[in-house]
């Protein structure tokens, strides 16, 4: 008589376990633990063209960034600032990068040690009845197993992991360096928009001002020729200076517009009104918004390499020499372990039980014999990319100074430019008032009146751009010093 392969009450529990099996395996598979996508929230005005909507809102760790800018005096630029280092996203993309990049560190430092793993098997297998001899009826085998141990681990016996690491390190470095040069660059830019546009706000001023001046003068010379005391020319003068003003209202309107669209960019959002630049930001009796204390003249090299720049080109250098160690330890042999102890048995009870132990150990040892100069040609061209980071270490330090030094030299002459243009301007003014006093008098004609009135409104305009120049060159010097808080 044959004997069944499982017991009755066995016989009866296996369709249960099938299903509770299946079932498992199926709510396994349902598990998904990619995050739910959400679309981000728009940092936009509410409509094209208006500057409303929810202002951006700044962190207390940007408050406390721009906090340290000393060099920065008015307080509206402080607070845009802060505002562009909580929510500009270029600045957001440096952040994340340097994260990928620690990460990444972390995975070439997690080679310099074995992974253990630990793992817990069990099989069943049915071989049919015949297989082994033409009498030999089906049998069901089990086997459980467990495990601890770690495979191929290579032994660094030539420095080829300590040199990956070592690279991947001066890769997250660098990244850092990065960061600190663009963050450098955010402020600056935010600064020079802000300047941008309280510059056009002031010429927009001076545009209105001058449009107000010329259509009274124009109201008069009306009047004068209503009772025929001038010609009609002078009359068509008068009005060219009209539509003249009016049109530069016009285009600084828009110009205005176009100066808070880029300053909205730079923050990553809405600005706030109370923070706008006014007309008066750049006047002369007013506070200087950004200035920087007096800096040493010659500069100590060692300010320079500090720069975020340089020391990213450093990083680089750096992270080459290294991949020539890796490169070079590819040509000699690599020998790695792989090693496991644990545990078998076919009945689960009896998986711990004594004699049951199980070990292997596996060393190999991998010679390269032939490989069509592959790791010699990989050898030659870390070295390329070593000599290339060398070329570019040296031109960002070249570059640090020549920049520094065409900052310096402006600066040496900021001073007496705009002495110089105030002095003009209050000239220029002086002879307006006297031709239009000539004029009115009968002792010109028209055409003085007007040649000074151009005069003395391009003097005031060329003045605005001085002032707005001089106050970007004091945002450059402190970009150009590494924009660290003693570099002004």
């Amino acid at each position: 008589m044959t004997r069944p392969l499982l017991s009755p009450g066995r016989q009866r529990r296996r369709p249960a376990a099938i299903a509770a099996a299946l079932a498992t395996a199926a709510l396994l598979a349902g598990c998904n633990l990619a995050p739910t996508h959400q679309t981000p929230a728009l940092s936009v005005p509410d409509a094209v063209g208006t500057t409303s909507g929810s202002p951006a809102l700044a962190s207390e760790a940007s408050l406390q960034a721009a906090a340290a800018l000393g060099w920065v005096q008015a307080q509206p630029l402080r607070d845009v600032i802060a505002l562009a280092l909580s929510n500009n996203r270029d600045l957001r993309v440096a952040v994340e990068t340097i994260e990928r990049a620690r990460a990444q560190y972390g995975i070439t430092r997690a080679d310099l040690l074995p992974s253990v793993t630990a793992q817990a098997q069990a099989s069943r297998a049915r071989t049919a009845a015949g297989m082994s001899s033409a009498t030999a009826p089906a049998q069901v085998a089990t086997q459980y197993t467990a495990q601890l141990g770690f495979a191929s681990y290579e032994i660094d016996f030539w420095g080829r992991v300590r040199n990956l690491n070592e690279a991947a390190l001066q890769q997250f470095l660098q990244s850092q360096q990065n960061q600190r040069n663009i963050q450098t660059g955010l402020i600056a830019d935010v600064a020079n928009a802000w300047l941008t546009l309280a510059a056009d706000e002031a010429r927009l001023q001076l545009a209105r001002d001058t449009l107000a001046s010329r259509e009274k003068a124009y109201a008069l010379t009306e009047r004068i020729h209503a009772i025929g005391s001038t010609s009609g020319l002078v009359l068509a003068q008068a009005q060219t200076t009209v539509d003249s003003a009016r049109g530069d209202v016009a285009t600084y309107l828009a110009q205005v517009e176009r100066d808070r669209n880029a300053l909205q960019l730079l923050v990553g959002g809405p600005v706030p009104a109370a923070l706008w630049p006014t007309a008066s930001t750049l006047r002369a009796d007013a506070q200087a918004p950004a200035a920087l204390q007096p800096v040493p003249v010659p500069l100590a090299s060692s300010v320079l390499l500090a720069r975020p720049d340089v020391q990213a080109a450093e990083n680089a250098l750096r992270a080459t020499e290294a991949n020539i160690g890796a490169a070079r330890a590819a040509l000699f042999p690599t020998i790695s372990l792989t090693a496991n102890l644990g545990t078998g048995s076919r009945e689960l009870d009896g998986l711990f039980g004594a004699g049951s132990s199980t070990w292997s150990f596996v060393p190999l040892v991998r010679l390269p014999i032939f490989d069509a100069g592959r790791n010699r040609a990989n050898v030659q061209v870390a070295e390329a990319n070593q000599r290339i980071a060398v070329a570019q270490y040296e031109k960002a330090v070249q570059t640090a100074f020549r920049e520094t030094a065409d900052v310096l030299a402006d600066r040496a002459q900021w001073d007496e430019r705009i002495a110089a243009q105030t002095r003009l301007v209050a000239s220029t003014q002086k002879a307006f008032d006297l031709s239009e006093a000539r004029f009115k008098a009968g002792v010109d004609n028209y055409l003085t009146v007007l040649d000074a009135q151009r005069s003395l409104y391009a003097a005031q305009q060329t003045l605005i751009g001085l002032r707005q120049a001089e106050q970007v060159n004091r945002v450059t010097l402190w970009k150009v010093l590494g924009g660290t808080p003693d570099a002004g």
